[in-house]
């Protein structure tokens, strides 16, 4: 199985600290953001990552390399002309890269401990999410988790985590361009074609300088 790492946001929320650097590169205890997800990926048995790149995406390759380090291989998808597709649209035009057998895709601005599974198997699903608990800046949550099935709506609601499986077949009828992926993983619910886990181990979402000087400390 293939991994993508998605880094290609602008990180508007993280400014000051993004406007010279990109918000995967930003540093948790002296490494960045991303290279944790390099090294647990690499871990788990992955050998082929994708990370997509857009603000002052130059700067990751120029950190990462070809992924030797790690004893993976790194290819980006270069976003850096259109600016930032968003998490489905990156995802789509990364596809080529990907191939046509399912894939795990994580966001790159999350710190976890979750356990990243090489041999993780979909069945007919379109995709399985790990959703966690709500953290202070997400209360109401986002999707319902019934019976390991992700719902739009249910007595209660996780936060999703940044971290999925999927299908190529989710994104086939998805036109390159700008996108989101909510939507898409909505449709895909109404069709009960999306599995879930909730996660209760450490994540965290680094969207802004507070939560990054928060877990710094």
């Amino acid at each position: 199985m293939k991994a993508m790492i998605l880094a290609a946001g602008l990180g508007n929320r993280m400014r000051p600290l993004t406007d010279h650097k990109p918000k995967p590169l930003l540093e948790v205890a002296g490494k960045p953001l991303i290279v944790y997800h390099i090294e647990k990926l690499a871990a788990a048995g992955f050998s082929e990552i994708i990370i997509n790149i857009a603000h002052l995406g130059y700067m990751i390759p120029e950190a990462l390399g070809d992924g030797s380090k790690w004893g993976v291989k790194i290819t980006y998808s270069d976003e850096q002309e259109e600016g930032a597709l968003e998490s489905a649209g990156g995802i789509v035009k990364a596809l080529p890269l990907l191939g046509d057998k399912p894939f795990l895709v994580v966001n790159g601005d999350v710190w976890c401990d979750y356990l990243f599974d090489a041999k993780f198997d979909l069945k007919d699903d379109l995709a399985h999410l790990i959703l966690v608990d709500n953290p202070d800046h997400n209360t109401e949550g986002d999707f319902a988790l019934e019976d390991s099935r992700v719902l739009n709506e249910g007595e209660s609601k996780h936060t999703f985590a940044g971290i999925g499986y999927y299908s190529p077949k989710l994104f086939k009828t998805l036109a390159y361009g700008t996108s989101p992926l909510a939507p898409l993983l909505r449709e895909a619910m109404i069709l009960g074609k999306v599995s879930g886990t909730h996660y209760k181990g450490e994540w965290r979402d680094i969207g802004t300088p507070e939560r990054l000087d928060e877990i710094n400390q």
